[in-house]
This record gives structure tokens, C-alpha cells and sequence, in this order.
């Protein structure tokens, strides 16, 4: 019994640091797992940091401190790497995801009141008895009429869980109105448009890639196809990307199986492939797919694959050129990372990243350079690929290392006012002329059934124009009356917008396709 008194304190010593030893072995492998390290000292940024934390001559702000230092070291990487602060990522997923938990109200602030100027079909605040025109007085028990209430302030009050509830009071016309609305959740459209531009030819018009992107994709083709369409116009201009796989789903419509769609590869990642898996709803009827120079990522992945294939005539302009793969990482405090990891390569070999190599300011400035340089108007400017040469399913020259090239040119559309117009558009003076004309006229504009009948038969006057005049004068806003051209383009103008308060997205391409001369090149080839 002495001895084993003796030898007791060294038995938990050895119990007490095997102890350690296993925990920190078992805590090592779960960080591993997650993706996190776990390192066996201070970094010189972590020593700075607790330094000026306990030792500056001010009281700093921690947050925004940290904040500082990540930004600065993503700084020097490439243009994509990005910090997402708490307040700002639940936005950016919702759009991902496509969707959102909230009413389902469009508004306009006007003069200091929220006017509901579209309800979501089918939505919590169409069910409950909101029309368009409805001013928002008081939500959840606080006043928001009269007392500078923000758009994201409004936001964080409408929106909340779905199932949740939301009591609000209206005015409209001169009535009180009571309403009290459960929340469900709203979906966030990436396909804008989609309609027959003839008999043959169809149209859809794409504007992100979201989680819900295929299956409204899929949906729009599916109508077309039944209309008796042969020959689609796909447009991903202004698309800045989104969800991979979401385009290669899409791309899968457009081939047949096995054939190779992109492949992405980092230092860190070794290569993998993606290919077509199913036979496509697509992969007979002629193919037209639209970019210009917002076109980026996923947009480009789509045009890359295709033009690789020769499957589709790709028409407009250079797309942006970003072909680099990220991945977010949550951190501990709500925010997140997005980590660049890997590089897109179409299927002949083509990367789609534009150099990065000289600075962020010159990267994101790139676009202003083209146009500069006289690229988005003359197909002869466009040479900065031409030292990567790569070769189509059919043996065609095609260009990698910044973006994707297309096989047809359009030059930037440089029409429209000729004059300086910038009073017809202060103080939302257009925005609320468009909602004041609809709300006055909305029998008159109700007869129309649908976007195709406003396209072919609402002819704008000069007694609109004049209409207009009188608005700005009642904000006293000083304006000179409009040159003839810009008297018609103003018409146009306000015809796009109404077919848009009208019908949504579709209505508004259904008016300025038709002279969209990207449109109308597509259509004749």
C-alpha cells in the first residue's frame, strides 16, 4: 500500500497527459475534417492583433479590425477572393438559393411612403387581399409612413420566417385597411423571359444561375417546345453566373452523353471532369446563345462548352473572362470567405480567366478598357486573345485566356437619347411617372391580356410626353423639352417600363427585343 501511495501522484500525471495527448489528437482529426488546421503557434497577424488589443493608446473596434486584416490578405490574391461580412451574407445566399421568407411585395419610397407597387402572383400579400397602389402605414405595430424609414429598413420588418405572421395597415384610396399576413417563402426568378419570337424561334432570357435555375430553365423549355419552337435564342447577356452545377445541367439539354463540358484544376485540386449524363430535350433544334462583356462564370462555361462543340453560334461580344472556381467558408462569427480554389477550362483546353496579374483596379477596370479601346465597337479590336489558339469538335479556331469570343459580332448599341435628359430622370422623377400612369390608367391598361398584345398594340402619343412634362413641373424639376428623336426613345422608353409594371420582366424584353439588334441578328441567322 506505501508503494503504490509512492507511485500514485506519477500514475495521474501519466493518466493526466495521455489524457491531453488523445484529446488532442481527437481534436486535431475533427478540425482536419472540417477543413480548418490547427496551428502549434501564433502567426505574426495573430500576434499584432492581440498586441493592439491589449496594449493600443484608443479603444478599436475588434470586428472591424479582424475585418481589416482579412481583407488586406485576400488583397493579395486574386480579384474573387472575398470576404462576405455577417450583415451582408444572408442576401447574397437568398439569391443563390433563390428564394426568400417574406410577403411578396414590390415598393417604391415616395415622398417618404412606401408604395406597394407590384404583389408576387400567388403570394402571401396577393392572398391576403394587397393590391398594387396600397401605401404601407404602419407593419408590426411600427409607423413607416412619414418617418425615413429605409428600403433595407422595411425590409427587415416585411420579411421573417416563413409561417411567421405580420400585421399591416394600407391606405388606399382614402380607406384604413387592415391586413394580417403569414409569411411564406418567395421565389426569386433566374429566367426573366421566355416566349416565341415567331413561329419557329424561341426565346429565353437568363439572368443568374441559381439553386432553382434547371428546373425554371427546364420549365420554359418545355413551353416552347410545345408552341412548336425548332430554333432557340438563349441569351446570358448581363448573367454574371452563379451555380455550376446549374449550367451543367442545362448544358446536359444541349448534348448527348459523355461528351466532356469543362474541367477545373488548382494546385490544391486535382482535376476533375464534368460531362453530359442523359440524353437532352435540346439536342437536335438549332441553337443561338447571346453574351457580351457581363457575361462571366457559369455564363461562360455555358458559351464555352457549346462553341467547343460546335452545338451553338455564339453572338454579341467578349464575355468578362472569369474562369476561377470558388468555395465559401463560414466563419465563426457570421461571416464567410470565398476561397478561390481551381480554374475553369472548357472542353478543347481554354482557360476562360482574364489576367488579374496587374492589380485589382486594372482588373475591374478592364471593361472600361475595352471600350476605350474601340473593342466593343469595331470585331477588329479583338486581339487579346489572339497568341492562345485552340481548336472546335470541328476543327475551328477558337480563343482561351480571357473570356469567350464570338462567332458573331454585334457592336455595342450606341443609340438611344441624343440630348442631355438627366432632369426626365432625377429624384425617381421616371420611376414614379411609370407608377403614377399605371395606377390612373389601369382599366385602360388591363385590357390587354398579355405582354405579346401590349407589344403589337400599345403606341405611345405625344399626349404622353406631355403627361410627363406636366410630372416633372409638379416636382419642379427644370427640364428642356425633348428633340424629336428623343421624344420617340422617351416613348419607347416608357413603353418597356409600363410592359414591365404590367408583366413583370417579360413584358420589358417583349417590348425592347424588338429592336434589339443582338435580337434581330440571332433571328436572321
Amino acid at each position: 500500500m506505501k508503494k503504490f501511495l509512492i507511485w500514485l501522484p506519477v500514475l495521474l500525471a501519466v493518466t493526466i497527459v495521455l489524457g491531453m495527448q488523445i484529446g488532442l489528437r481527437l481534436n486535431s482529426s475533427q478540425n482536419a475534417s472540417q477543413g480548418f488546421f490547427v496551428l502549434s503557434k501564433r502567426s505574426p497577424v495573430q500576434e499584432v492583433l492581440e498586441l493592439i488589443n491589449a496594449k493600443y493608446v484608443d479603444t478599436v473596434d475588434q470586428n472591424s479590425l479582424n475585418r481589416s486584416a482579412i481583407e488586406s490578405m485576400l488583397t493579395q490574391l486574386d480579384p474573387h477572393s472575398i470576404y462576405i461580412p455577417a450583415a451582408q451574407l444572408r442576401g447574397i445566399n437568398e439569391d443563390l438559393q433563390g428564394n426568400f421568407e417574406g410577403i411578396g411585395v414590390e415598393f417604391q419610397i415616395i415622398a417618404d411612403t412606401i408604395h406597394f407597387t407590384g404583389i408576387i402572383e400567388n403570394g402571401p400579400s396577393e392572398k391576403a387581399g394587397l393590391l398594387a397602389g396600397d401605401k404601407l402605414i404602419k407593419a408590426a405595430d411600427s409607423l413607416v409612413a412619414g418617418n425615413g424609414i429605409t428600403v433595407e429598413g422595411i425590409k427587415n420588418i416585411l420579411r421573417g420566417p416563413a409561417g411567421s405572421k405580420v400585421k399591416v395597415t394600407v391606405l388606399r384610396e382614402n380607406e384604413f385597411l387592415n391586413f394580417d399576413i403569414t409569411r411564406g417563402t418567395i421565389p426569386i426568378v433566374s429566367v426573366d423571359a421566355a416566349y416565341m419570337l415567331n413561329d419557329t424561334t424561341g426565346y429565353i432570357h437568363l439572368n443568374k444561375f441559381s439553386s432553382t435555375t434547371y428546373e425554371e430553365f427546364m420549365h420554359a423549355l418545355e413551353s416552347l417546345k410545345r408552341q412548336g419552337m425548332k430554333k432557340l435564342v438563349f441569351d446570358l447577356r448581363n448573367n454574371g453566373g452563379g451555380i455550376l452545377q446549374e449550367a451543367i445541367d442545362i448544358l446536359d439539354e444541349f448534348l448527348d452523353e459523355g461528351k466532356l463540358l469543362l474541367y477545373t484544376e488548382g494546385e490544391k485540386n486535382p482535376r476533375k471532369e464534368f460531362k453530359t449524363k442523359r440524353p437532352g430535350l435540346f439536342e437536335e433544334g438549332k441553337l443561338m446563345v447571346l453574351v457580351n462583356e457581363s457575361s462571366a462564370s457559369a455564363s461562360e462555361v455555358i458559351a464555352g462548352a457549346l462553341q467547343d462543340w460546335d452545338r451553338a453560334t455564339i453572338i454579341g461580344r467578349r464575355t468578362f473572362g472569369k474562369g476561377l472556381v470558388q468555395e465559401q467558408y463560414n466563419l465563426s462569427d457570421g461571416s464567410a470567405v470565398r476561397l478561390t480554389v481551381a480554374r475553369y477550362f472548357t472542353p478543347s483546353g481554354r482557360s476562360i480567366q482574364k489576367p488579374y496579374n496587374n492589380g485589382r483596379k486594372q482588373y475591374h477596370d478592364e471593361l472600361l478598357t475595352r471600350f476605350q479601346n474601340g473593342e466593343l465597337l469595331h470585331p477588329d479590336t479583338v486581339n487579346a486573345l489572339k497568341g492562345q489558339e485552340f481548336k472546335t469538335s470541328r476543327g475551328r479556331t477558337v480563343y482561351g485566356g480571357g473570356g469567350i469570343t464570338p462567332d458573331i459580332f454585334v457592336p455595342i448599341d450606341t443609340t438611344g437619347f441624343s440630348g442631355d435628359v438627366q432632369a426626365y430622370f432625377q429624384n425617381q422623377a421616371f420611376s414614379r411617372f411609370i407608377y403614377d400612369y399605371y395606377i390612373y390608367h389601369l382599366p385602360e391598361l388591363k385590357r390587354y391580356k398579355n405582354s405579346a398584345e401590349f407589344s403589337d398594340k400599345f403606341h405611345p402619343s405625344d399626349a404622353l410626353i406631355n403627361d410627363y412634362y406636366e410630372h416633372l413641373r409638379k416636382l419642379n424639376i427644370s427640364f428642356t423639352p425633348l428633340s424629336p428623336n428623343d421624344k420617340e426613345e422617351m416613348k419607347f422608353q416608357i413603353k418597356a417600363f409600363l410592359a414591365r409594371q404590367l408583366f413583370k420582366l417579360q413584358g420589358y424584353y417583349q417590348v425592347v427585343n424588338t429592336r434589339d439588334k443582338t435580337i434581330l441578328e440571332a433571328i436572321k441567322n
